[in-house]
């Protein structure tokens, strides 16, 4: 078995695409959620919320062949892979396209547009909008074929669209492919690109919030006073790498990854189980060979949506204990779906390495019907941890929880 670690990280959201500008605003309590004035349309549509990222520019270098077969979503895929690409020191490097480097990644769905000309076609009869590129930006797979093409990579190409672990998920098969020793290196995260149509998802399930006129007042994970979740956009990606390989070339490591859980509830398309969720942390463990008094800290999913919130603490409480530390990002982000996983597990690793760990913004007053937990509120939290987990939960039933160990 190979030894995988880390040697890349990066994420666009709405608070900024580093991560020096996106805990600035972290701790000013600043997130990225506002009223979408431009969903006024939708009259049928409850909430006004979302995260939206209002100034994202393609790189200036990005030539109009290589952005044509590429959505919203595949843009801010490869930004993002770029970005942890250089921060691998592996941009531009040609033994990456040997075949010794894959792409795992997913979003929920592809570029929305591109759906809508299609069921254009379907309604009216016409291919309006509909040119050659137009499936490539739509399907499921668009993220990961996308940043294959345009850095060269020819390793082993693994889509993952499991909606909000497709993130998760990413990183997960990633770290198995390096660690039963497929090939040595892995560009691994999600994606996602806003669309009012995944807002009416939630919609149509009682979920969204509709603090419509105080837009930063929500999300509310974990809160008594919570009334559903924000959607929000973004993207994160990963480096991962074989120990061996990554010491050989003298990459900096930021951590290890040493334990994936992934299982399917099997009962509901869209309600919890606690019962698979607590297993798909305890298989976490057990890759990890480790106890759960190992882990010093749970990146919660945190949606903000009752079941959700309820259900997961449950569980996390059920395995570790009410003295485990717990927080939320959507809070600041929104739900960012395909890209989650992935910026949550950069934001682990981020707070694992320099001992600060970050609030559930706008946690005034725990749910008492979620599970005993030391639930992050207010402000920052200094700690000092060898592992941290983040657990990532999606409709279908599918569960993923991934550790991280610090690297010394």
């Amino acid at each position: 078995m190979k030894r995988v670690v880390v040697t890349g990280m990066s994420g666009i959201t709405s608070i900024g695409s580093d991560w020096d500008t996106i805990a600035a605003n972290f701790a000013a309590n600043r997130s990225g959620i506002r009223r979408m004035h431009e969903w006024d349309r939708f009259t049928e549509l409850n909430t006004r919320l979302a995260g939206p990222i209002d100034d994202y520019q393609v790189p200036a270098h990005w030539t109009r062949k290589q952005l044509r077969s590429m959505g919203r979503v595949s843009r801010l895929a490869v930004g993002s892979a770029e970005q942890a690409l250089a921060d691998a020191g592996l941009l531009g490097d040609p033994s990456i396209k040997d075949g010794r480097m894959g792409v795992s990644c997913g979003s929920s769905t592809g570029s929305t547009d591109e759906i809508k000309a299609f069921g254009n076609m379907l309604l009216n009869s016409v291919a309006e909008g509909l040119n050659a590129n137009s499936y490539v930006r739509m399907m499921p797979h668009t993220t990961a074929a996308n940043i294959s093409i345009f850095f060269g990579l020819t390793g082993r190409l693994i889509p993952t669209s499991s909606a909000c672990t497709s993130g998760s998920h990413g990183i997960g098969y990633a770290y198995e492919a390096i660690k039963f020793g497929r090939l040595p290196l892995m560009l691994a995260g999600g994606a996602e690109e806003l669309c009012p149509t995944e807002a009416m998802v939630f919609d149509a399930l009682y979920a969204t919030s509709l603090k419509n006129d105080a837009p930063q007042t929500s999300p509310r994970p974990y809160d008594k006073g919570r009334d559903g979740l924000v959607i929000g956009e973004g993207a994160g990606m990963l480096v991962l790498e074989d120990l061996e390989h990554a010491l050989a070339r003298g990459a900096r490591i930021h951590a290890e990854i040493v334990g994936f859980g992934s299982n399917a509830d099997g009962q509901h398309a869209t309600r919890p189980e606690l019962s698979t969720m607590r297993r798909a942390m305890e298989l976490a463990l057990e890759d990890a060979g480790l106890e759960p008094s190992a882990i010093g800290y749970v990146n919660g999913h945190g949606t903000a949506t009752e079941q959700g919130d309820i259900a997961e603490t449950l569980a996390t409480s059920s395995l570790f204990g009410e003295h485990m530390p717990i927080s939320s990002q959507k809070s600041f982000l929104g739900h960012t779906l395909g890209a989650c996983g992935a910026l949550e597990s950069w934001f682990s690793i981020e707070m694992m390495n320099r001992d600060l760990y970050v609030h559930t913004f706008n946690l005034d007053e725990v749910d008492p019907e979620c599970g005993k937990l030391d639930y992050l509120r207010n402000e920052f939290r200094s700690m000092s941890n060898e592992y941290v987990m983040n657990n990532n939960f999606a409709f279908g039933g599918v569960n993923t929880s991934l550790i991280f160990r610090r690297w010394h």
